[in-house]
């Protein structure tokens, strides 16, 4: 998800990811990461459109996690501990040398960061997957957090949104209708449930979209911030009971998958990569191409999960990606990244 500095603007795939500073007083910059290699010969904006690229690939794919999740031999708190653990694991010593640094962060936005991306966040997502389906995980979570993000910030004393921003704004409110018009005429409680999941799911990454414009870590930092204490809240309750875990007796294929998928790509290749992108590409044009992730997913939806798109889809996926595009036009002069 990508979030902004102006009012209203942020995309997520949730994990869409906002993306703090990537010059950080104390340690690896993520600019150092991509962009070596075999992409050694291309030009810094063809680079820089391979890891935007790769960015949105995993937005789309936390998206199809989501839904395929309740197909799979894994519960929710085994793909919460993949999602949390593996960060930790790859990026130890970076966190431990950052950890003065770490500790230093305020906890108010600590816990919005917290709460806002962490168990509670990944819970109601994959919750929300489960009742409707990728195209709607795909586009309410990120398409609504621009909404959120204006709504917070307009209740902090900012100004309305306003021009195409708040032309944005209405269309992402569209968007969201045309898709669950249907389902609430017909009252389908499942997909109202999981699209009310789902709106809480966004608001909640909004929460942390605005917690990570408070703290001045780089983006290995924020993963640190993220990951260790959500890790332990999730390792906490599945140790005690109160969400189940079958991790042990999970099918091999489903752990590798969302150990890739979640753990890597979402836990840490896709803050790293954004924030990579943003310094080659700007932090506009960034926003605009990560605002397609929910045309990517109802595509991908088709050939991986068998979701043809109903009418809804059809007609409400453009509208929230126009509107993420409008909401996110606004010239941005701070940028953060995804844990």
């Amino acid at each position: 998800m990508a979030a902004t500095q102006s009012v209203g603007v942020g995309t997520a795939g949730t994990p869409h990811a906002p993306v703090p500073p990537t010059t950080g007083h104390d340690g690896d910059s993520a600019s150092r990461t991509p962009g070596t290699g075999p992409l050694r010969g291309l030009s810094p904006q063809a680079v820089g459109m391979v890891a935007l690229a790769l960015t949105v690939s995993v937005w789309a794919a936390f998206a199809l996690s989501a839904r395929a999740l309740s197909a799979s031999t894994l519960m929710p708190a085994d793909a919460a501990l993949l999602r949390f653990g593996v960060p930790l694991v790859v990026l130890a010593p970076a966190l431990w040398r950052r950890r003065r640094r770490l500790l230093a962060v305020r906890p108010a936005p600590a816990i919005k960061i917290v709460c806002g991306a962490g168990v509670p966040f990944f819970l109601a997502a994959m919750y929300g997957g489960s009742l409707t389906s990728a195209a709607f995980v795909g586009a309410i979570v990120p398409g609504m957090v621009p909404l959120f993000v204006s709504g917070l910030m307009v209740a902090g004393g900012k100004s309305l949104p306003r021009g195409t921003q708040a032309t944005g704004l209405v269309l992402i409110v569209a968007g969201v209708v045309a898709l669950v018009w249907r389902y609430t005429a017909a009252l389908d409680a499942d997909v109202l449930l999981g699209t009310g999941t789902l709106l809480v799911a966004s608001g909640l990454w909004a929460l942390y979209t605005v917690g990570l414009r408070e703290v001045d870590l780089d983006p290995v930092g924020s993963i640190g911030l993220l990951c260790l204490p959500s890790f332990v809240v999730i390792g906490l309750l599945a140790l005690t009971g109160v969400l189940p875990t079958g991790l042990a007796h999970a099918a091999g294929a489903d752990v590798v998958l969302f150990l890739v998928v979640q753990g890597l790509g979402v836990g840490l290749c896709a803050g790293l990569l954004y924030a990579f992108a943003i310094r080659r590409l700007g932090p506009e044009r960034c926003s605009v191409v990560g605002s397609l992730s929910p045309v990517a997913v109802v595509l991908l939806a088709v050939p991986l999960l068998d979701e043809a798109p109903t009418l809804p889809v059809v007609i409400g996926v453009p509208l929230i990606t126009l509107g993420v595009a409008l909401a996110n036009r606004r010239t941005q002069t701070k940028v953060s990244a995804d844990a």
